[in-house]
């Protein structure tokens, strides 16, 4: 007897069910068709099967559309990921990086149907993504867009795969090393008082540049994250999410003052609002504790304000490293701080290196001098 088979996904709109066979010839597991009620499936099936047991092939609906949206598309893809990973056909970090990365991508494409999403749609969330972050988080983003439409094709939710034809952007001519020196670090951070965020965009400035956290890191930390009082300084943990790295670091003065002045203006909106019930511990977050999404506004218009050019959020990470190997630190130190997985991606720092052995040079060539 075939084998003719049921599989059951749930969508958004509520269930649905496709009918699959293994092809008698190829022994290769095939789609027929997907219905919205049970009972036509189960007829499908019933009647797929007797076709294959009297050697018919059969003509599988190539053509006909289902619509489904990119979330739905997503949750089929992430079905067939962890089916992967229970088969250790997909490692365990390949999985967590894919499913980050598609989290992501939902909240921008999540509700539109995929076969209408164009490709001068998918083309300016790559510009932007890589004009925000770099081409390197640009080129991933891509890589699993490009998966989701590869699996929308096999199922139907769209006829071709809009996102094989875009190019993925160099990564070694645009690779940024964009960073600023103390003093325009501490323009910009002028340049925020003229600004609405001004109660709480200096913190986010100076956990970028003082301790290297990326955006997501800063958006997800919660004040249960920081103690301010531990051993006179402070610490502060970081969680990243794409590589489940976790790091503690000591609270940096400025970074302290910045984070506890945003404290103290936020406990005074609400004391002042009477709101008592509060969303979450999110450090970042509107008056009633709802996380923002996102500050991009207020850092546009505070780099404009201190006269900085072609300068993205993600280069403060840049200043961090640099001005840690300026200040005498090397690339291993760099590394373990910033959170890198692998030194080599460390090493774009590494012509700072030389440049901090002058203060070496200077003290040896003092020490030669005293010694006359």
């Amino acid at each position: 007897m075939a084998t003719v088979y049921i599989s059951k996904r749930k969508t958004r709109k509520g269930q649905s069910y496709s009918v699959k066979y293994y092809d008698p010839l190829t022994r290769k597991k095939k789609h027929y068709k997907t219905f919205y009620k049970l009972r036509e499936a189960q007829q499908a099936a019933n009647a797929l099967r007797a076709g294959l047991d009297s050697g018919s092939i059969p003509e599988t609906q190539k053509n006909r559309l289902v619509p489904l949206t990119f979330g739905e598309v997503a949750d089929s893809l992430r079905a067939e990921w962890a089916q992967r990973l229970r088969v250790n056909d997909l490692a365990r970090k390949t999985h967590d990086e894919y499913g980050y990365r598609l989290n992501v991508l939902e909240r921008h494409f999540g509700e539109q149907l995929l076969c209408q999403i164009s490709t001068r749609e998918i083309k300016k969330y790559l510009n932007d993504v890589a004009e925000a972050f770099t081409n390197v988080t640009s080129n991933r983003a891509l890589s699993v867009i490009r998966k989701v439409f590869a699996h929308g094709v096999k199922i139907n939710a769209v006829v071709t795969d809009l996102s094989a034809g875009i190019k993925f952007l160099s990564e070694k001519e645009h690779e940024r090393k964009n960073f600023l020196l103390p003093d325009q670090l501490n323009r910009l951070i002028e340049a925020t008082q003229k600004n609405r965020a001004k109660h709480y965009l200096p913190a986010i400035i100076f956990l970028g540049a003082e301790h290297g956290a990326s955006k997501q890191e800063i958006l997800f930390l919660e004040w249960s994250d920081i103690k301010f009082d531990y051993d006179g300084v402070g610490i502060i943990k970081f969680f990243r999410t794409k590589n489940s790295m976790e790091r503690i670091e000591f609270l940096m003065p400025r970074t302290k003052n910045a984070l506890l002045d945003w404290k103290k203006h936020l406990e005074h909106k609400r004391r002042r609002n009477g709101i008592i019930k509060i969303k979450s511990d999110h450090v970042f977050c509107r008056i009633d504790g709802t996380p923002i999404k996102n500050f991009n506004r207020s850092w546009w218009a505070a780099r404009r304000e201190a006269g900085i050019k072609d300068f993205h959020f993600h280069d403060l990470r840049h200043t961090f490293c640099s001005n840690l190997i300026l200040s005498g630190s090397d690339l291993k130190d760099a590394k373990e701080m910033i959170g890198h997985s692998d030194i080599s991606m460390t090493d774009r720092y590494s012509h700072l290196t030389a440049l901090h052995k002058r203060s070496r040079q200077q003290r040896l060539a003092e020490h030669y001098e005293n010694h006359k």
